[in-house]
C-alpha cells in the first residue's frame, strides 16, 4: 500500500482555532448503556452552542447505525468501533470543533486506545451509574433483551 499523506499543505489547526475563537477538544463521555451519556452530552452542547462555540456530537448509537454498522459487539469489533470513533474525533477535533463522544467504551484497552489517538485533546468522563440502575430505566429495553438472552456480549452482564 502506498498512502502518502500531505497534512503540511493544509490550513492549520491554529488558523482555523483562531477563526473560531475556540480550542478544538473531545469530551469523551463513557458508561454503561442508559447511564446519561447521551444526556449530558446533549445539554452541555446546548449550553455551549448558546455561548457562540461550534460544538458536535458523535453518539455511539447513531455512529454504530452508520459509519460502523458492519461492526458487532465482539472484542474486536469494540476496539475497531472506538478506533473509528476516535478517528472521526480527532480530525474534528484539527478542524476547532468542540467534540461530544457518547460511546459506552466499558475496558481500559479501548479508553487507552483513544488516549493514544487524540492525546491532550481528550478529557474523559465517567457517568457512573449501577447497572441496576441502569436496567430500571430501560429506555431501549436492551437490558429485557439481555436479561433473555437476546443479546450477547452486553455491556456489564456477566463481565462484557
Amino acid at each position: 500500500m502506498h498512502i502518502h499523506p500531505e497534512f503540511h499543505r493544509f490550513l492549520s489547526r491554529q488558523d482555523k482555532e483562531k477563526l473560531l475563537g475556540q480550542r478544538g477538544i473531545v469530551v469523551w463521555l463513557c458508561g454503561l448503556s442508559g447511564s446519561g451519556k447521551s444526556t449530558i452530552a446533549n445539554a452541555a452542547e446546548r449550553v455551549l452552542h448558546q455561548q457562540g462555540r461550534f460544538t458536535t456530537i458523535l453518539d455511539g448509537d447513531n455512529i454504530r447505525s452508520g459509519l460502523n454498522s458492519n461492526l458487532g459487539f465482539t472484542d474486536q469489533d469494540r476496539l475497531e468501533n472506538i478506533r473509528r470513533i476516535a478517528e472521526v474525533a480527532k480530525i474534528l477535533v484539527s478542524q476547532g470543533i468542540v467534540t461530544f463522544v457518547s460511546a459506552i467504551t466499558p475496558r481500559g484497552e479501548l479508553r487507552d486506545l483513544a488516549r493514544g489517538l487524540l492525546g491532550e485533546d481528550l478529557f474523559e468522563v465517567y457517568v457512573k451509574a449501577s447497572y441496576e440502575a441502569c436496567e430500571k430505566r430501560d429506555v431501549k429495553g436492551l437490558y429485557a433483551k439481555a436479561a433473555r438472552g437476546e443479546i450477547q456480549h452486553f455491556t456489564g452482564k456477566d463481565g462484557s
